[in-house]
């Protein structure tokens, strides 16, 4: 019987280890994920959570990730007399296969609350559950799958830091790590690029951002016949707005091909956490986390590197 039994054991081992069933992205996980970093607090450039969600990520990705890599560096902001120093962390998984995919998501949230209905609440920093964690929340449960199981391509799971600084009327002092990564890439060329951003709302719904469609209409589709095949009716066959978000930076400074998944009205049309102190984890969801997760999930085990 023992002996049997270690037969039996070898046999499923061999099976997860040479690409049998995956194990499939757990909402209730990410969810998790989410609510730990909420846990650190506000997480903007120059504040004491912002350098400790720096140490979380590292802790998290380093026994996950085939290379980590930390890219550091100061930017000025002139209006407001300061420098800030700020860090984008890559995760790299199978970085020999080739044909690179980067998955990315913006860490940092807002130092401002300029939408709070409260007037003494908009100079205050928001948490960021949905602007800021639920996209990285997706990216921490994604590395550990991809620890797992190893994916068929490279991939990159990028954290970028400063996307969310700026001021309304100006697109200056947004998107800072973004376009810092995209003018100095440490890393092989991606051939593509996916960026996740809000897409934690309970009510969920992403529509094709526009920008993204004409960058990639290809991946686009993609990833929209993946989320019709598993019935997900949260990624919506329609137009929505164009978003100015990481992936314009990946787009115009490094030629990368790249869409958006995001779901900017939140929590749709009628009201707004967005910018605001209401963006908290209550207005979360483990099933969006999930719906998203697995349809990337997909999407990555679904394309071969160059080897």
């Amino acid at each position: 019987m023992y002996k049997h039994f270690c037969v039996i054991a070898l046999l499923l081992l061999s099976i997860c280890k040479c690409g049998g069933q995956h194990v499939a992205f757990d909402g209730d996980k990410a969810y998790q994920y989410l609510i730990e970093q909420c846990d650190i607090g506000y997480r903007n450039p120059g504040s004491p959570g912002h350098t400790a969600a720096i140490g979380y990520y590292h802790s998290f990705l380093t026994p996950l990730a085939d290379t980590l890599i930390q890219q550091s560096f100061d930017q000025p902001i002139p209006r407001d007399s300061v420098t800030f120093t700020l860090t984008n962390i890559i995760a790299g998984f199978n970085p020999t296969a080739g044909n690179p995919l980067l998955i990315g998501a913006h860490w940092d949230t807002r130092p401002r609350a300029e939408y709070d209905p409260e007037p003494s609440k908009r100079s205050q920093p928001i948490l960021g559950a949905n602007d800021g964690a639920s996209g990285v929340a997706v990216l921490m449960h994604l590395a550990e799958l991809l620890a797992q199981h190893a994916p068929p391509r490279t991939v990159y799971l990028v954290l970028f830091d400063g996307e969310d600084y700026g001021y309304p009327g100006s697109l200056e002092y947004y998107c800072m790590g973004s376009e810092y990564f995209a003018k100095n890439l440490p890393v092989p060329k991606p051939a593509e690029a996916i960026i996740l951003d809000m897409i934690g709302d309970k009510d969920l719904n992403i529509p094709i951002e526009r920008q993204s469609y004409q960058s990639h209409p290809e991946l686009v589709k993609k990833i929209w016949a993946i989320a019709q095949k598993r019935n997900y009716t949260e990624f919506q066959n329609r137009f929505g707005d164009y978003i100015h978000d990481d992936h314009i930076m990946l787009i115009q400074h490094a030629g990368i091909p790249s869409i958006d998944i995001i779901d900017f009205h939140y929590p749709n049309r009628y009201q707004n956490y967005w910018h605001t102190s209401m963006d908290t984890p209550d207005k979360c969801s483990p099933r969006s986390l999930e719906v998203v997760g697995r349809v990337l999930q997909d999407y990555i085990y679904s394309v071969k590197g160059v080897k």
